[in-house]
């Protein structure tokens, strides 16, 4: 999933930033990012290391400091590389709003589906990001922040006329915890979830909740 935090060059370390790198450059980033994802996901930021990220990709240590910086700086661009993935095929490259919302975060959980390495390297660092000191914990925490905030304007507009705002906010924060709940049971059993039908059923059974009762909180 991608929120408007994701949208923002602004939100991309100096040291991660190349102007207009020759394809040579771009292609080396590619795989440095690729293997950061893969090691990431399957040991965390702070067991996965530069050399064994370095490694994958075919090159030293140094190679990947050259490219990116630091570690923290390369965990933040693989992060944002992994969003600007989601919506590469877009039309505008970024994602939809109002109730199509609904229908792309489907169609997201369908692709996720076919890369679980993905999936895994973002529930691994997610929780990892709650721990103290955590360099993508601003990340994260943006995140949501943004997602909560384009669900609720999408809920606006399936939700009866009147719908205290306090309640749209839980509906997009169940919405999102489902998701991610979800990502964790299918990556233990790949199996036994059927992630896109299930995240259909929780948009819809919410929808519905909404449309059969109103908070009469504010």
């Amino acid at each position: 999933m991608v929120t408007k935090n994701a949208r923002s060059a602004e939100t991309v370390p100096v040291g991660a930033r190349v102007a207009k790198p020759r394809p040579e450059t771009a292609e080396k980033r590619q795989r440095i990012l690729d293997a950061a994802m893969d090691i990431f996901g399957a040991k965390g930021f702070n067991n996965g290391s530069l050399q064994e990220i370095g490694e994958q990709a075919g090159m030293s240590h140094a190679g990947v400091v050259h490219h990116f910086g630091s570690k923290d700086q390369l965990l933040i661009a693989m992060l944002e590389y992994r969003d600007a993935s989601d919506v590469a095929e877009l039309e505008g490259k970024h994602i939809p709003t109002g109730k199509a919302l609904f229908d792309h975060l489907v169609r997201t959980t369908e692709m996720n589906v076919r890369r679980p390495g993905v999936v895994q390297a973002y529930t691994v660092l997610s929780a990892d990001s709650v721990t103290e000191g955590h360099p993508a914990q601003d990340y994260f925490r943006a995140r949501y922040v943004g997602l909560r905030d384009m669900l609720v304007e999408a809920l606006h507009d399936v939700a009866p006329s009147g719908t205290g705002e306090r309640r749209l906010q839980h509906a997009a924060s169940a919405i999102i915890a489902g998701m991610d709940g979800l990502q964790v049971q299918w990556l233990l059993d790949p199996t036994a979830v059927d992630m896109p039908e299930a995240v259909r059923l929780l948009i819809d059974a919410i929808i519905a909740q909404l449309s059969e009762t109103r908070s009469v909180r504010p």
